[in-house]
């Protein structure tokens, strides 16, 4: 039996956090390659484990940093006009850390994919997503309106759910996903431990289906998880940067997810408003980001992670000298 599986969505389905030919767990400087390039993914094992019973012909179309319109405009075209067997459709956690959020159009461009796939023949493949925020361990002013948002796209993957069908996964019903060795060092990604239990997860489900699968795929991992200091070390050189590259869109964001929070009695008009800052406003907090000195940086995620004092000046230390070596 033949089987098209054609995979769509963001970074989680390219495969980040799960390298290839023994590359580095802590090392995403990669994160923006496509399918294949460095990574291998969910997506991936259960193609492979699929091909253990039948003639696979996998397309994986996913795209780092994509949003559910760009899986809908630009992905979607992609695969074609041709009978599909098995289409995943696992996008919108990058929706939810832009200010141009917008539920409204995020329901509507995941239920034009799932029409044109499951019109082909395509069997869903989707999840509800967990609490990132508690993953990311985010204060609780700053993890709720994130919370909020998801669970808007969730109630988008459930309208298309109970109109498609197909197999949906919710992820918060699995207890490991909110367990360190779950992810990789950035915590958005799925370590390889994380991408094997997605995979493994489908595959159970669609044997379930009766899609025969001779060789689920293996739980077992070659790589061990991030330790703390390599959480910490990335933290320092590689999401701190990134804050940076995301600040204009990230900190208004933050700004007015915790005004909202801190005026629960306001109307929506008012909650419109505040949702609303001055272009000065922003430029001035974004100015302000870039001026945080290195050291109060790494002093609070020495705070964040309960790391010991020592390890901490240690940090520090380390972060001041790549300020030095940009510096130079």
């Amino acid at each position: 039996m033949s089987l098209h599986y054609v995979a769509l969505g963001d970074s989680t389905t390219v495969g980040v956090g799960d390298p290839m030919n023994g590359s580095s767990t802590t090392d995403l400087s990669g994160a923006g390659a496509r399918p294949g390039e460095g990574w291998r993914g969910w997506a991936s094992l259960l193609a492979d484990a699929l091909a253990s019973s039948h003639r696979v012909t996998f397309s994986n179309f996913a795209t780092s940093g994509a949003t559910v319109p760009v899986v809908a405009t630009e992905q979607l075209p992609e695969t074609g006009d041709g009978p599909i067997d098995i289409a995943s459709l696992i996008v919108g956690v990058n929706d939810t850390l832009r200010s141009s959020f917008d539920a409204g159009r995020i329901r509507d461009h995941l239920q034009l994919c799932a029409e044109q796939l499951t019109a082909r023949g395509a069997l869903l493949l989707t999840v509800r997503f967990h609490d990132h925020g508690k993953v990311f361990g985010l204060p609780r002013w700053l993890r709720r309106p994130l919370w909020h948002r998801i669970e808007q796209v969730n109630l988008a993957y459930d309208d298309l759910h109970a109109r498609y069908g197909g197999i949906r996964l919710d992820m918060a019903a699995y207890p490991e996903i909110y367990r360190r060795d779950f992810w990789s060092v950035d915590r958005l990604h799925p370590g390889e431990r994380g991408h094997r239990k997605l995979a493994r997860a489908f595959a159970d489900e669609l044997a379930v289906r009766g899609v025969r699968i001779d060789v689920p795929p293996d739980l077992d991992c070659a790589y061990r998880p991030p330790s703390r200091w390599a959480d910490a070390l990335w933290l320092v050189r590689e999401g701190a940067p990134w804050v940076g590259r995301r600040a204009h869109d990230l900190l208004p964001w933050a700004a007015r997810m915790a005004l909202t929070q801190f005026h629960p009695s306001t109307t929506k008009a008012e909650d419109d408003r505040l949702l609303t800052l001055p272009p000065s406003s922003t430029t001035a907090e974004v100015g302000r980001l870039h001026t945080v000195p290195p050291c109060s940086t790494t002093a609070e995620v020495g705070r964040l992670l309960s790391l010991p004092p020592s390890l901490s000046s240690s940090l520090s230390a380390a972060a001041d000298a790549e300020v030095r070596h940009f510096e130079a």
